[in-house]
């Protein structure tokens, strides 16, 4: 089998997480899966509790050069389908729609190990989980810019009062008195500036 980014680059047999067979590209160091030895290795794995809600954006990871050019299967010579994994500098695992083995670049790999994803990558493929993995992408990226405004101390200040009254059974409540205060501060310094005199010097059509 050839190297689905270096295609004159045969692959060398080579072996994950103990022993799940893979086949490695000397060149890219990228591996693929065939969909026989993932399928046999998988239900011997515990069993992984990681939802996207719990998967880390501020993993140091960099991508590889060569993640995003476009793969074919060794196997069967299909295009391979793309998996976006959302992290800080994101990365795609590919999978082969027809005989359902997996590529990964460089070191991509590792990193689902570390997220506990590598026992579920069929799972990344499905629109369902894209979805999640977009919802937290976003809340991650609202997060951040809260820390940006306002300083690392004070958000997480607020974080911990969002933890809090979430929990609340008058939660609700208080954030709505919040949501109130700030409405009530608004509205007060919109009235102000619509109040304000004009000033004749400013303005010479109020001295005619």
């Amino acid at each position: 089998m050839q190297c689905p980014k270096h295609k004159t680059v045969e692959l060398k047999s080579h072996k994950v997480t103990g022993d799940l067979a893979t086949q490695q590209c000397d060149t890219c160091t990228g591996i693929w899966i065939p969909a026989v030895e993932y399928e046999a290795w998988q239900p011997t794995q515990p069993t992984s509790t990681n939802k996207p809600n719990f998967i880390s954006l501020d993993i140091n990871f960099e991508p590889s050069e060569f993640d995003a050019k476009a793969g074919l299967c060794p196997e069967c010579g299909s295009y391979l389908a793309r998996a976006r994994v959302n992290l800080s500098k994101p990365f795609y695992v590919e999978r082969c729609s027809s005989c359902a083995g997996i590529w990964c670049d460089r070191g991509e790999w590792e990193i689902l190990e570390k997220l506990e994803l590598h026992t579920k990558i069929p799972q990344l493929f499905s629109s369902k989980w894209q979805a999640q993995m977009r919802e937290v992408h976003q809340s991650q990226s609202e997060r951040q810019m809260v820390i940006n405004r306002l300083g690392g101390e004070l958000a997480n200040r607020l974080f911990e009062l969002a933890d809090t009254l979430e929990k609340h059974e008058h939660g609700s409540f208080a954030a709505a008195y919040i949501m109130r205060r700030f409405d009530k501060d608004r509205i007060s310094i919109d009235s102000n500036s619509k109040a304000k005199p004009a000033n004749p010097e400013a303005n010479p059509s109020v001295l005619k």
